[in-house]
């Protein structure tokens, strides 16, 4: 696997959709070669998220209680079930060709180096995770086994999408709107509870967001066996971005302007993760 570079921008808090929106952007540069891959680091106000595969079912809570709790619901083209968005969550959208890899990752293998990526970042605080065969995500090594991070995919064209959500300081009450994953007979925890608990941690403080993102950054740098490029703007993301002959003259003024037209996309075969 020859050496390559992942652009990492932590974004702070961001609206799901702009998040969206802003995903939209960065496939259609990352599929054309314009940016290389790319990694975006958030946390998102309160939303409920409907994967591909979601049941209605599984949205416990009816929408006046969600819209009492301050709660978005917003269905999405990501892999998997439903899912909880929100304050206190770290969520990780690389945007990855994964042509560019030899040899060419597969979309298993992309979902295994997340979860190793995930582990190793729980890990460094001293919270020992695992895999559980069948089940995506990223889950305790203890007894109760609770799942701390969550992850669904969407893979265009061999270019990905959405990613992870690692519950932080995550307020677990708002899983209680929900079947998690449309998993009902295993808990959802944090790392803030499992370092608590932990003989190894408990004397540790819960990194910030912004703090857990560089550890998050640097464990993916290790797993993807790429340098790790962070960004200080999204203007100095999208001024990476080499214009066509086209956008040239349309936008002669506005050289880092990201393009209305990227946001456009349509006729694609995708592949879905739960």
């Amino acid at each position: 696997m020859p050496l390559r570079v992942i652009n990492i921008l932590y974004l702070g808090r961001v609206d799901y959709s702009i998040a969206l929106e802003l995903q939209q952007t960065l496939v259609q540069l990352v599929k054309e070669g314009r940016i290389s891959h790319t990694l975006l680091l958030l946390e998102h106000p309160p939303v409920i998220t409907l994967g591909r595969n979601a049941g209605a079912q599984n949205v416990v809570a009816s929408r006046e209680v969600l819209a009492s709790h301050g709660v978005e619901l917003r269905e999405t083209n990501r892999g998997g079930d439903v899912t909880f968005h929100g304050p206190g969550q770290l969520v990780g959208y690389p945007i990855f060709d994964l042509r560019a890899f030899t040899p060419r990752m597969g979309a298993v293998a992309f979902v295994r180096k997340l979860e190793e990526t995930l582990i190793r970042t729980c890990g460094d605080l001293g919270v020992a995770t695992e895999r559980i065969p069948g089940l995506t995500g990223v889950w305790t090594q203890n007894e109760v086994a609770g799942k701390i991070a969550a992850i669904g995919v969407h893979i265009s064209r061999a270019v990905t999408s959405h990613g992870f959500a690692l519950n932080v300081t995550t307020n677990l009450d708002y899983f209680k709107l929900i079947v998690p994953c449309g998993i009902s007979d295993r808990p959802v925890t944090s790392l803030e509870q499992e370092m608590a608990g932990s003989f190894l941690s408990r004397d540790r403080k819960v990194p910030a967001l912004e703090e857990l993102a560089g550890q998050v950054g640097r464990n993916f740098g290790r797993v993807f066996e790429a340098q790790t490029l962070w960004l200080e703007s999204l203007d100095a993301l999208l001024a990476s971005a080499p214009l066509t002959s086209e956008e040239s003259r349309a936008n002669e003024d506005i050289p880092a302007r990201a393009p209305d037209e990227l946001r456009k996309l349509a006729g694609e075969e995708d592949i879905y993760l739960a």
